[in-house]
């Protein structure tokens, strides 16, 4: 018996594409900041940016994923090399709000895009990320906050950096439970 899918859009397949590509792009960049906090002997952090890479990753596989029971064709692009030096914790964190706004942007663009072509399906499956952005901006001010109340205190570096070795797969915040 032969298998019936309805296919996406070219505009959707392809902005799903480029969704993918992004999710890479994220994790990639999280891998850089992970690196960057070892260089730094902050292995909180780093851990931190170690799941946050992983799980970036996940999301990747999971617009992969949708692209193919869809019956699109997924077609990975090229990644850009991400930055690989900081001038401190708090410009890492600002940078990561600010790629993580910039994230929820696309997924916006891209649950508008599925409105427009009345691809339910595709709406359906974004209205995850939509929530999922919420939550990555929310951990990421309150790291933020965190060392913009720290200020030039040293201890308060390493209480944090502690506080961050705390984050595995289970427990994606890093506070502890």
């Amino acid at each position: 018996m032969e298998r019936i899918v309805v296919m996406l859009s070219d505009k959707v397949q392809d902005a799903l594409n480029g969704q993918l590509n992004a999710e890479l792009y994220s994790s990639y960049l999280y891998l850089s900041m992970n690196a960057y906090f070892k260089s730094v002997n902050l292995d909180g952090f780093a851990n931190w940016m170690y799941y946050q890479a992983q799980e970036e990753l996940t999301y990747a596989m999971e617009f992969y994923d949708f692209i193919n029971q869809r019956g699109g064709r997924v077609n990975l692009l090229q990644i850009e090399a991400p930055p690989t030096q900081w001038n401190s914790p708090q410009a890492v964190f600002e940078a990561t709000l600010e790629h993580e706004q910039k994230v929820t942007g696309l997924i916006n663009d891209l649950v508008e895009l599925a409105l427009a072509e009345h691809d339910h399906a595709s709406n359906i499956f974004l209205q995850w990320f939509v929530s999922e952005q919420v939550e990555e901006e929310e951990s990421v001010t309150g790291v933020l906050e965190q060392l913009k109340l720290m200020g030039e205190a040293k201890g308060g570096l390493f209480m944090i950096d502690r506080e961050l070795s705390k984050r595995s797969p289970a427990n994606t915040s890093g506070e502890s439970e």
